[in-house]
């Protein structure tokens, strides 16, 4: 009787633990929507330098309508056709921050997930930038991947398509045809958050037009979520700087960050 009664309250409590643990929410969105994530609608950025450009930006002025899309495996890129190679990281769909064309407009998309009980993190992007002007009004893409709960900012990448090819690195190919800057490959980031279990997580994702309005930038979207799903592309290589970076620093840190934790208010309004 004892032992059927503490084999019950394990059950339980496993139960409550795991109901308990959040994960993403359609991170691939393969339901073919965004349910589950933060959607803004696009913003004009004429006279909006990129440093101005950060999730709070949209809290403010006049929309200017969905230029994003949820789109599905078949999508080929208006602008680099085959180039670029897949749109869709795996699965039937995927996301595109911002529309092809020019406009001077910006987009973001979000998803928070509180009470992250899973080892790691992944996810998948790709960028289209269309080169032109300095680096403070090129065509630019912003990735975080932010500890809520620490403050800590787990990942940035920012790029922009300064006339000068200084915004951007080895991950991209020029295209001299179109003017566009892109990265080929699936830019595939995998993060060990072993050390933050319980923590609450904040992926951003923004992509911009330049901010005088002529050329465009978007960015493909993918696959958030706890394990790495099978790529559409074979071809498809690890982000090389983010196992490095997170292995390095994690098994260092991560008992200082939790035995200094503070509590942060994070707000998008």
């Amino acid at each position: 009787m004892k032992l059927s009664y503490l084999a019950a309250a394990g059950a339980a409590l496993a139960l409550s633990t795991s109901a308990m643990a959040n994960s993403f929410v359609n991170g691939g969105f393969e339901n073919g929507n965004t349910t589950g994530w933060d959607v803004q609608s696009s913003k004009s950025r004429t006279s909006v330098t990129n440093g101005s450009l950060n999730p709070g930006f949209f809290s403010s002025g006049v929309n200017a309508g969905a230029r994003s899309a949820v789109i599905n495996s078949s999508y080929v890129d208006p602008n680099l056709g085959s180039k670029i190679g897949s749109t869709v990281y795996s699965g039937n769909f995927g996301y595109r921050v911002e529309d092809t064309t020019s406009g001077g407009y910006a987009s973001l998309i979000q998803q928070r997930v509180d009470n992250y009980t899973d080892a790691n993190i992944f996810f998948a992007w790709k960028s289209v930038l269309e080169g032109a002007h300095g680096v403070n009004d090129a065509a630019t893409m912003i990735i975080t991947l932010t500890n809520a709960t620490t403050g800590a900012e787990l990942i940035r990448r920012v790029y922009n398509a300064a006339s000068t090819g200084g915004g951007v690195d080895s991950r991209f190919t020029y295209d001299n045809a179109t003017n566009l800057y892109y990265t080929a490959q699936w830019q595939i980031e995998q993060l060990d958050v072993s050390a933050f279990s319980g923590d609450s997580f904040i992926l951003s994702v923004i992509a911009a037009d330049c901010q005088p309005a002529g050329h465009e930038g978007y960015v493909y979207l993918d696959g958030f979520g706890a394990v790495a799903p099978p790529p559409v592309d074979p071809g498809a290589v690890p982000e090389p700087a983010t196992w490095a970076m997170m292995i390095g620093g994690f098994g260092m840190i991560g008992a200082s960050l939790r035995n200094r934790r503070r509590k942060v208010s994070v707000s998008f309004a």
